[in-house]
């Protein structure tokens, strides 16, 4: 194995002390498993090149959480040309949000996110507060409305996930939708512009801060859930069920 080929990775890390997100250049040399961090805004090395043996090529994808050295780093974009060509096939890990005028229909969206060969890695039930979405630039319009009622959000993963993921919710217009893209989850479910089922980044880096509101990486929770634990049980879809291709729609049926 070539000992000088290394792959560069744009990385944050949420830094406690100061409430700050800071960027890094990751280098990974797949030869020998050693790793190499540079600080992008002070321009200089902030890890020499050393060998670390809990980093593999297989973790290298965009949207990742990757531990090096007890720092828990976000992966959001390539550093260089070569890796994108190299690596820009690999899976990648994006936000996908069910909207509150699609809460009713969110067994059928999440059957179709399945069937279109994603995985959902983490799932949340919630009620956002305007404020945090405000940090995060959504637009007003959008920070409005995904605020009066209970939304879902997942990370999901796959190849090509960002791309993908906005094919498959089509045209951010409902009604754009159902004439240029009829199968998608827009023009089946969404009404309007602002009220069209779901959303999705269209960028590594709007993926990247977008996941952090939902699913931070700095050890927080989140926006709280919706569930009051009064009154409930536990519903568990038992491996068989899974296997023999028994959706989220299918068994709300029986429920």
């Amino acid at each position: 194995m070539n000992h000088s080929e290394r792959f560069v990775f744009i990385a944050e890390w949420y830094d406690p002390n100061a409430s700050l997100l800071r960027r890094y250049e990751l280098l990974f040399y797949p030869g020998d498993g050693s790793v190499e961090m540079h600080d992008v805004k002070n321009h200089r090395t902030f890890l020499k090149r050393t060998k670390y043996d809990n980093l593999h090529l297989e973790d290298l994808f965009i949207g990742n959480k990757v531990n090096v050295f007890s720092r828990q780093l976000v992966l959001i974009d390539y550093g260089d040309q070569y890796t994108a060509r190299q690596l820009g096939s690999r899976k990648e890990k994006t936000l996908a949000l069910i909207k509150p005028d699609a809460i009713s229909k969110a067994g059928e969206i999440i059957e179709i996110i399945n069937k279109a060969g994603f995985t959902i890695t983490k799932l949340k039930m919630m009620m956002l507060s305007r404020s945090k979405l405000i940090f995060y630039l959504f637009c007003s319009e959008l920070i409005q409305f995904i605020t009066t009622g209970p939304i879902i959000a997942m990370e999901i993963l796959r190849d090509d996930a960002i791309c993908e993921w906005k094919r498959l919710l089509g045209p951010a217009n409902s009604g754009v939708a159902r004439t240029d893209a009829s199968e998608s989850i827009r023009a089946l479910f969404g009404t309007d512009g602002i009220r069209n089922a779901a959303h999705g980044p269209d960028s590594f880096a709007s993926a990247a801060r977008e996941m952090e509101l939902f699913f931070p990486s700095s050890g927080g929770c989140g926006p709280a859930n919706t569930a009051k634990f009064t009154n409930c049980t536990c519903c568990i879809v038992k491996p068989h069920a899974v296997s023999e291709g028994k959706n989220p729609s299918h068994l709300q049926r029986h429920i």
